[in-house]
């Protein structure tokens, strides 16, 4: 027979939903012990997730104001699975990569890798929080990656400290959270009072404080001007990575359910290795050629679920074939598309520069999302220690810059044809720019 002891503490354990895993900062805590619980809440967090926690641990969580939650109770899934989450119980994406900057071997924390165009490569995930945003827009958008191979982070590769407090930026100037995972080497030096942990740490719970003080505006929708869709198990959350990755700034929505047509705003509709939609996508996704927009496929032969009549031949190119349907067209690639780095800049092509949402300049470890509360800002690299400039598209005569390092400035914008110019001073992990 179960005790009274043991009965409240499994009545405690069900009362996970007091956790707000959309906006609660919350971390792994297999392993931590006292001190380490005491830093966790010294971050702001509210929860703390165990795999088999030990009474000591929750009677230390308790006393501190943490609530200890087993991780049976949260749905740890892939991206395949993502679709087919059960109700009731709260989902993390157990996939993702240790954001930052890839740098060389050897644990050194040397020059940045760059690819053949000079760029360094970032990883981020932001991505897969429009993914899970868009499969399901009322659920909170979770992540749960580990500092292991898996995301990464191998024997030879040295992180730093501060890569904590970008992982939590990643996820929540994306719009959604992430379940944070300190690795071993930054336990230890918090553990031993080193000087430069201690310094990330308390970097950390400033942003994070930040963070939670913004986190309705960074909630907000991306403005649609480049719209993805994406399904489950599908090879559309890569292309939508590296449109991401190469600013695009692109609104992602469930293929199941496509968003209507809106001339003028959404310029292009990205339906690419999204398998064969059912026939009211279909036709909700070709409604917008109809209505002037770009409908990019990727479907050939016998999956070109996109021929319908009145689609009319316009060019050829050698990867590409162009029609035209309705006031608008399609672009259908000849075979599945094989670089979605190529890819996304032709996604930039077809939409141009001019109309583009958003363009860096001198800022290769930073991405851009422009949303309706404005843009958002967050830096992949080790500080961003020069003038950048950014193009946003419209006209905006005040720039409000907040950052979790600095007091709010005023920008001074500039006007640039169908495009606004603005110039970011240095900045940190994330910044935000309200536009008016």
């Amino acid at each position: 027979m179960m005790t009274r002891r043991a009965r409240f503490r499994n009545l405690k354990y069900d009362m996970h939903m007091a956790v707000d895993y959309g906006r609660d900062i919350f971390f792994r805590g297999d392993g931590a012990d006292s001190r380490l619980l005491a830093r966790f809440r010294e971050a702001g967090a509210s929860a703390v997730v165990f795999t088999a926690p030990e009474p000591a641990q929750e009677d230390a969580c308790r006393k501190l104001g943490l609530e200890p939650v087993r991780a049976s109770q949260l749905q740890f899934l892939s991206w395949k699975e993502a679709g087919r989450a059960r109700a009731g119980s709260p989902v993390v994406l157990a996939e993702g990569l240790w954001p930052g900057v890839t740098r060389g071997g050897g644990g050194r924390r040397d020059e940045e890798v760059a690819s053949a165009s000079g760029q360094p490569w970032v990883d981020a995930n932001g991505y897969w929080i429009g993914c899970l945003r868009a499969i399901a827009p009322a659920r909170p958008a979770v992540l749960g990656y580990l500092p292991d191979e898996k995301a990464g982070v191998g024997k030879e590769r040295v992180v730093s400290f501060d890569s904590l407090e970008l992982a939590l930026v990643d996820a929540w100037a994306s719009g959604g959270n992430c379940l944070l995972a300190p690795e071993t080497r930054y336990r230890a030096a918090l553990a031993a009072g080193d000087e430069k942990a201690v310094a990330a740490w308390s970097q950390l719970t400033r942003t994070a404080a930040w963070l939670r003080q913004n986190v309705e505006r960074l909630r907000q929708p991306v403005v649609p001007i480049v719209t993805a869709l994406v399904a489950p198990g599908t090879e559309s959350a890569e292309l939508a990575n590296l449109m991401f990755r190469h600013a695009v700034s692109p609104n992602l929505a469930w293929a199941a359910e496509p968003p209507p047509p809106a001339p003028g705003r959404i310029l292009a509709l990205v339906a690419a290795s999204i398998g064969t939609p059912g026939a009211a996508a279909r036709g909700r996704i070709l409604s917008h050629a109809g209505e002037g927009a770009t409908v990019v496929v990727d479907a050939p032969g016998q999956g070109a679920w996109w021929r319908v009549a009145g689609l009319k031949p316009a060019r050829e190119e050698e990867d590409r074939d162009f029609y035209r349907l309705g006031k608008g067209q399609v672009v259908a690639y000849k075979n599945p598309i094989e670089d979605p780095s190529d890819f996304a800049l032709d996604v930039i092509d077809l939409v141009t520069h001019k109309t583009r949402a958003v363009r860096l300049f001198r800022a290769p470890a930073m991405l851009p999302l422009l949303t309706r509360a404005g843009l958002v800002l967050i830096n992949y690299g080790s500080g961003q220690r020069f003038e950048t400039a950014v193009h946003v598209q419209g006209h905006f005569q005040r720039v409000r810059l907040e950052r979790p390092e600095a007091a709010p400035a005023d920008l001074t914008p500039a006007r640039r044809g169908p495009l606004t110019e603005i110039r970011i001073p240095e900045m940190g992990r994330v910044a935000l720019a309200t536009l008016s």
